[in-house]
């Protein structure tokens, strides 16, 4: 026999609701509420507003959200009310809105603060313990996790209790106890992976997750939740729509559609909103793996998804789409494509990310060495506290160390040098990536200062990079080994070392490095210069990235300063810079020197 269904179409909403196919839902609730003599309760409206916020209409979900307030309050449900201030403090933070936000969370706690103890008030200590963590007082946010806890386990909710865990995962980060956070985050994923979870609490838990690897360089972890993640998001997602087939195609508006086809081209900095039916974690999620992809090589792909992720991505995570862009400008810079990577940086800069330090190697590139020097200086200033985002402040360090070489600033790069080595130290625990970093820009120091221990950091460094399965790293690596091998006079092993670099480059796509390499390979000799110069404006400049003045160029070419200087306004112009710092830095940057 059948089992009779409902066919009011609120109850059917509420069973759709329930099985997490928000987009019927949504569909039912929004065609039942846009008539004046049906009424929806305080709860249908809190449904309504999580629907729309799954079928990716933020702005509706905010309405309904609001309406969802007023009811519990006439009803004196302050519980309710509390709920529902505490999710528009949140969406309202999402869209850029810090004021609205501050509003609603003050409500959140007028409305729960002095009720007994309940399942709604752990997402006023989560966030607690969030601005505790901001302003660096670790034990607060510590205790407020706790209390967290305290309550989810007394509610028996498997979602409250995972992200209690998350909570103080992040706050035992935060404080520099990198074991102990890493083994609770592992205990909140666990619950992911097993599927006891809601949608909303499994979305942001592989969000918070994925963000946490990065920021404490645990690569290992990333790779593999960023996997799980994107597995979890693949379609199809929820149930569709009642007149919607298997093969309809997601509504859209046409000003969508139209901002889908220009970030496709990589001309429009905003993303659009999430179609109808897809799961708008999906964006955020392939935007992290953007990141992870960069990392491990696979550049046609990541620059493939980065373009994908700002299509998906939902208008109140704009930070998801900038961080796409970004590293999607990484992937442009490195293959020697920098009018494309200088597009890319200013769409994350435009969404609210600094584009640092890839701009700043960016610039280097150009043979911009005072831009270089200043953007990442400014950056290294504003990302002074090393709590948060290690892996950021890591990879500042790294470029102040080849921006200070490519300058010649010795004392510069190693100081940078010396405080990533610092920072590898401090971790709780050992860290790979961190280690192979700081080993990278020890060693490329101890070569530039023509110490003899440059090859032991390197080679630790290689050995690093290799484990961690990170090519691009590698490769440049074994470029400062061959220097280091032919100063020790090993030319075989220079050699051998070059025609790897090589070959990786030429499947990474990194041209410039690739032909810097073969250049390298052949001595020198035979290499086509860059930048259309003459050998005798290569000898010229080669003798000013080596501090040589006027006099001294003269005296070692055995020709006139007046010739000397001519042949200075040619480099100039032909390169597009106008100090002999900045052109220092385009010979180092093209390998010149």
């Amino acid at each position: 026999m059948s089992v009779p269904t409902t066919t009011d179409p609120v109850g059917r909403a509420r069973d759709a609701a329930a099985r997490e196919s928000w987009a019927e839902a949504y569909q039912l609730l929004h065609a039942h509420d846009r008539h004046p003599s049906r009424g929806l309760t305080a709860d249908d409206l809190s449904v309504l507003a999580d629907a729309a916020w799954w079928s990716g209409h933020v702005d509706e979900s905010v309405t309904a959200r609001l309406r969802a307030h007023a009811a519990y309050l006439a009803a004196d449900d302050h519980r309710g009310a509390g709920l529902a201030s505490w999710w528009l403090y949140y969406e309202y933070a999402g869209l850029g809105r810090p004021a609205a936000a501050a509003g609603w969370l003050h409500r959140a706690r007028h409305h729960l603060e002095d009720l007994p103890d309940c399942p709604e008030q752990c997402f006023l200590e989560m966030t607690a313990a969030e601005e505790a963590s901001a302003r660096g007082d670790h034990e607060t946010a510590l205790a407020a996790t706790r209390r967290m806890t305290a309550l989810a386990l007394a509610c028996g909710s498997p979602d409250l209790l995972a992200l209690s865990r998350q909570a103080e995962s992040r706050a035992l980060l935060a404080a520099g106890r990198r074991t102990e956070g890493l083994a609770l985050l592992d205990d909140a994923m666990c619950a992911v992976s097993a599927g006891e979870l809601s949608g909303m609490v499994t979305g942001w838990l592989y969000c918070l997750a994925l963000t946490q690897c990065m920021e404490a360089a645990d690569f290992a972890r990333a790779v593999e939740w960023t996997n799980a993640a994107m597995e979890w998001c693949a379609p199809p997602w929820t149930g569709r729509p009642p007149d919607e087939g298997p093969n309809a195609t997601p509504a859209m508006t046409t000003a969508s559609a139209s901002a889908s086809e220009e970030s496709a081209a990589g001309t429009a900095p905003l993303p659009m909103t999430v179609p109808s039916g897809e799961n708008p974690f999906r964006g955020v999620c392939r935007a992290h793996r953007v990141e992870v992809l960069d990392l491990l090589g696979a550049w046609a792909l990541a620059e493939a998804e980065a373009r994908q992720a700002c299509r998906e991505v939902p208008v109140d995570c704009l930070e998801s789409a900038a961080a796409a862009y970004y590293a999607a400008g990484d992937v442009q810079r490195r293959q020697g494509r920098l009018e494309a990577a200088a597009v890319s940086y200013g769409h994350a800069h435009e969404l609210g990310r600094i584009p640092q330090p890839g701009l700043a190697l960016l610039r280097l590139a150009q043979g911009r060495a005072d831009a270089a020097v200043a953007g990442v200086d400014l950056a290294l200033a504003c990302r002074s506290d090393p709590d948060h985002d290690v892996l950021g402040r890591a990879r500042l360090l790294a470029a102040r160390t080849e921006v200070a070489l490519a300058v010649r600033d010795l004392p510069g790069a190693a100081r940078a040098a010396a405080d990533l080595d610092a920072l590898a130290g401090a971790a709780d625990g050992d860290v790979p990536l961190l280690r192979a970093l700081a080993d990278t820009a020890l060693g490329a120091v101890a070569l530039a200062e023509k110490r003899p221990g440059a090859l032991l950091p390197l080679r630790r460094a290689l050995a690093g990079w290799l484990e961690l399965r990170v090519p691009y790293e590698a490769a440049q690596v074994r470029m400062l080994l061959a220097a280091a091998c032919r100063d020790a006079g090993d030319e075989e092993a220079a050699r051998l070392e070059l025609g790897t670099a090589r070959a990786v480059f030429e499947r990474l796509g990194a041209v410039p490095d690739a032909r810097r390499a073969a250049a390298l390979i052949g001595g020198g000799s035979r290499r086509r210069l860059p930048g259309g110069l003459t050998a005798r404006e290569a000898e010229v400049l080669r003798l000013v990235a080596s501090g040589g003045t006027n006099k001294d160029i003269a005296r070692a070419l055995v020709i006139s300063e007046h010739t000397v200087a001519r042949h200075l306004n040619n480099i100039f112009a032909k390169l597009g810079v106008g100090s002999r710092a900045s052109a220092t830095a385009y010979a180092y940057a093209h390998g010149l020197v």
